[in-house]
């Protein structure tokens, strides 16, 4: 007689095994941080920067710094710190996992806007200390390692600074919930981290490149003249959990639900909007979002302006019935970025947060984000920039429907 077919585990029961296998792996994994490249590299001739990240372990992200000099001859053009800066040193940071699915695809400016968001300051920054009393502070905390974060607000002519910034390229959402991590003890796959060199570091001052370069020229009429930028240093370390919990049958104790999802960050630069009529921005179908950054570059000022306030009626969000989930000026807007770091974005950048209730729009269904501007200039454009959570078996089905106007 043949036997009772096997149950198959309710999703409750693959939740609570999923938690304890992450736990597990918390309390008894090695977390470990190993370097796995280091190279000089010249952006004109290797724009593009590949790292083959180690099959080792649980992966939780790679750290990478990035540092160059940035000369400006006597007679050439003088420079101006763009708005994101030295995180732009990466025009596009990117991440294939081991199934060939791409989860990161998005410029330096982004990453280091999660970082930001992540640690509830911007990136790396250090703090400085208040005189208490009349005194200093008796112990010498400050700012020692330029090599982190630096570059000059300013570069005159006949002058050189150099710039150098780090990143946290994030697998999985955090050391604590390993959703997104990447398992690697296998053979015959391959992962890719590529980093993107920005071959426009330093661009005449225009709307793209007040966004994308780092340094600008003084105004849209005057290309970089006598401007050297120097090799790209880059050094990257890969951040992972190793000698992981065993399950007592041979194998290793593994988060299944965690594994199989996937911390998709991802960023696209859309079309200019038109005066006082809505401006659809989609988000993909079978995902979880996290955050949405909308950056509206529409001028360019001394002051490093994309957009002031004036140049938006409003902001919303709305599903695909026209049912609205916010309808706001952007000084509502701009409340939560300074709720989630105590300082405002780049003015014109709009931090859009759900990470307490996610956007499922396997829930909502067609989700847009609607942008309602004023005043567009010429070449104005809108950036959109997504953190979201999907699973893997239905990645090839994510594509977003038209959006909603």
């Amino acid at each position: 007689m043949a036997g009772a077919a096997q149950r198959q585990p309710t999703m409750r029961e693959i939740a609570a095994y999923n938690m304890m296998a992450r736990q597990a792996i918390v309390d008894s994994g090695l977390k470990r941080t190993m370097q796995i490249a280091s190279n000089v590299i010249a952006p004109a001739t290797q724009p593009i920067y590949q790292v083959l990240p180690r099959n080792v372990g649980l992966i939780l992200g790679f750290l990478v710094n990035v540092s160059f000099n940035v000369a400006v001859a006597g007679g050439g053009s003088p420079l101006t710190l763009t708005p994101y800066g030295a995180a732009n040193a990466f025009s596009q940071i990117r991440y294939d996992d081991l199934s060939n699915n791409t989860r990161i695809q998005t410029p330096g400016w982004h990453i280091n806007q999660i970082n930001t968001v992540r640690g509830g300051i911007p990136y790396l920054a250090v703090d400085a200390l208040a005189n208490v009393g009349g005194f200093a502070y008796p112990a010498s905390y400050g700012s020692w390692y330029p090599s982190l974060a630096q570059a000059a607000p300013t570069i005159a002519a006949g002058a050189n600074a150099d710039v150098a910034f780090t990143y946290f390229v994030p697998l999985a959402y955090s050391d604590q919930d390993l959703r997104g991590a990447v398992f690697c003890n296998v053979v015959n796959a391959t992962q890719m981290l590529q980093l993107n060199l920005n071959q426009n570091a330093v661009g005449a001052r225009s709307p793209s490149n007040w966004l994308g370069s780092v340094y600008c020229t003084a105004d849209a009429a005057t290309a970089p003249a006598g401007v050297t930028v120097g090799s790209f240093t880059i050094t990257v370390w890969q951040i992972y959990y190793d000698q992981l919990p065993l399950d007592g049958q041979g194998g290793y104790l593994l988060p299944q639900l965690d594994i199989q999802t996937v911390y998709d960050i991802k960023q696209s630069s859309l079309a200019a909007p038109v005066s006082g009529q809505d401006y659809p921005i989609p988000y993909s179908n079978y995902r979880d979002f996290l955050a949405t950054t909308v950056t509206y570059v529409n001028r360019v000022d001394t002051v490093g302006a994309f957009a002031t306030e004036a140049d938006f009626n409003y902001v919303a969000m709305r599903a695909a019935n026209f049912t609205e989930m916010f309808h706001v000026p952007v000084r509502v807007v701009s409340t939560w970025a300074r709720t989630t770091i105590g300082l405002d974005f780049p003015r014109g950048s709009l931090y859009i947060p759900s990470r307490a209730k996610p956007v499922a729009t396997i829930q909502f269904g067609n989700i847009d984000i609607i942008l309602n501007v004023l005043n567009p200039q010429t070449n104005c454009f809108v950036a959109a920039a997504w953190e979201a959570f999907s699973m893997q078996n239905t990645i090839g089905q994510a594509q977003s429907l038209p959006g909603v106007s």
